[in-house]
């Protein structure tokens, strides 16, 4: 009577674990500590993909690109200086990487003018580059003269956006 009622007790236990899932058991501190950990490092893994590219990093100095010039000037300002060494550091330690100067003009001046002058400007901004160690083949020149205006006003407070040297880097 006994080994029966055991038996039928044995069962019932049996029975009624098999209806209970494995994720409303209570976890172990272990586990709780193990699944707390897991979603750090996923966290962390996530934080990681979104800022591993520094040229997409709005916090990062290589989300900076453009260059401004005064009138009717393709020389560099001091100001411009440690964003150009950055990106010719990234190149540097990015041997695959390319990018194009493009040099912009403001809308005063003849079409011709403005090509030349904004040939200067990205120039100007390449040669500083391979100052720091960036390669030729690494970079690109174009003018795009008065073609590619930032802003389309009439007066200085356009034209000064629009007297710039755009680095863009390919493939982005």
């Amino acid at each position: 009577m006994k080994k029966t009622l055991f038996s039928v007790l044995l069962v019932s236990l049996l029975a009624a674990c098999a209806g209970q899932d494995v994720k409303d058991q209570p976890k172990t501190a272990a586990e709780n500590s193990a699944a707390k950990q897991a979603s750090i490092n996923t966290q962390s893994a996530g934080q990681q993909s979104v800022t591993t590219n520094p040229l997409k990093d709005p916090n990062n100095i290589l989300s900076k690109r453009s260059v401004y010039y005064d009138f009717d000037k393709s020389d560099v300002k001091d100001e411009y200086t440690p964003m150009i060494e950055a990106h010719s550091k990234y190149l540097t330690s990015n041997k695959n990487a390319k990018l194009t100067v493009q040099g912009n003009c403001d809308e005063r001046g003849s079409r011709e003018y403005n090509i030349a002058l904004g040939n200067r400007r990205a120039d100007s901004v390449k040669k500083i580059m391979n100052v720091f160690g960036a390669s030729d083949s690494q970079i690109e020149v174009v003018s795009f003269g008065e073609e590619k205006p930032r802003t389309a006003c009439h007066d200085e407070s356009c034209w000064k956006e629009n007297r710039r040297s755009d680095i863009v880097y390919q493939g982005e």
